[in-house]
């Protein structure tokens, strides 16, 4: 995965915005990434997946380009997001401070995480300019110079529990508005999304595993972090996975502990939805109850990378459509 076989150099923006109950709103958010101003389809611009969740009230629209114009593909989502999302009258499980709540921005090919990180602050130094009463928090290789991870930022600003917008101080813009709310916005290696679903209602024993697991504890893993969450009358293990530098990286394979790829030089691992979702089982049935299923938030890097090629050669902007969607 160190570089494009077409030579493209390329990035990815798992765009989350606070919205799934509206099939259509998430559609039309997705669709304006694709359409410059003039109306015309943006050349290497694909939206590769969309994940819709219902109880969650919240979408992960995968958004891959050439670097060059991906920052203008997110920014036209972003638009269309906050003229469609209230978070005034947004509900659901799932944490969130925005109407779009997160803008990650993720080196696939030929691209550095440093470069990545020069994107994402210029996108959200417009992003203000263009939506009046939107504030954004800095993280990773955007936050100049303390870099901090998107979790300690969260922390710091009161993710978790969702607190009062009237409170929050962004990096970027006025005070929030309260329709708009506080969006992250940052680079970092690719960050997966990785959720198991256990056999039980019981919330404390949830957080015990998703506890277990989490890469803070000592005998967690690396790279991991977890919460759960009531999930359609069972609870979800809703993981997010971070890749992570590895000198000693190699491909492997999905029934491996680590995964392994490279972009430019670097070189990266994170833990694999298998194994995640073996650890899961494992802590579950220590506790008496079984697991559900595992779904995987879109894409593996490697798979990102590799759909992303594909859908800019053929000029495939919906490939969600041909991929399939998923709206749970």
């Amino acid at each position: 995965m160190s570089s494009s076989r077409l030579g493209l150099r390329l990035a990815a923006c798992l765009l989350n915005i606070s919205e799934a109950r509206r099939k259509h709103v998430v559609e039309n958010i997705a669709k304006a990434a694709l359409l410059g101003e003039n109306g015309k389809k943006r050349p290497e611009v694909s939206v590769l997946n969309i994940f819709s969740d219902q109880d969650y009230n919240r979408s992960v629209i995968t958004i891959a380009a050439s670097v060059d114009e991906l920052n203008h593909a997110v920014l036209a989502a972003c638009v269309e997001a906050f003229r469609s999302i209230d978070m005034e009258a947004q509900e659901g499980i799932h944490p969130c401070l925005g109407a779009v709540d997160l803008i990650p921005i993720y080196p696939l090919a030929g691209v550095s995480v440093e470069e990545c990180g020069a994107v994402a602050r210029s996108l959200a130094e417009t992003l203000v300019l263009r939506v009046p009463g939107s504030g954004v928090f800095l993280f990773g290789e955007a936050d100049l110079p303390e870099k901090r991870p998107l979790v300690q930022r969260r922390k710091q600003l009161g993710w978790f529990a969702r607190r009062d917008l009237s409170a929050l101080e962004p990096d970027l813009g006025a005070a929030p508005a309260r329709r708009c709310g506080l969006t992250g916005v940052g680079a970092s290696p690719y960050v997966m999304n990785c959720n198991v679903t256990i056999d039980s209602q019981d919330l404390a024993l949830g957080k015990e595993i998703a506890g277990a697991i989490r890469g803070s504890n000592a005998n967690g893993l690396k790279g991991v972090q977890a919460m759960a969450f009531p999930h359609e009358g069972k609870i979800e293990i809703a993981c997010n996975v971070e890749s992570f530098e590895d000198q000693e990286a190699t491909e492997t394979s999905e029934e491996s502990r680590y995964m392994s790829y490279n972009v430019l030089e670097d070189h990266f691992s994170y833990i694999s939805p298998h194994y995640i979702e073996t650890q899961v089982k494992k802590l579950a049935g220590d506790r008496g109850i079984g697991t559900i299923g595992r779904a995987l938030i879109g894409f593996t890097p490697q798979e990102c990378k590799n759909c992303a090629e594909y859908a800019i050669k053929e000029n495939i902007g919906e490939f969600w459509k041909i991929r399939g969607g998923i709206f749970m």
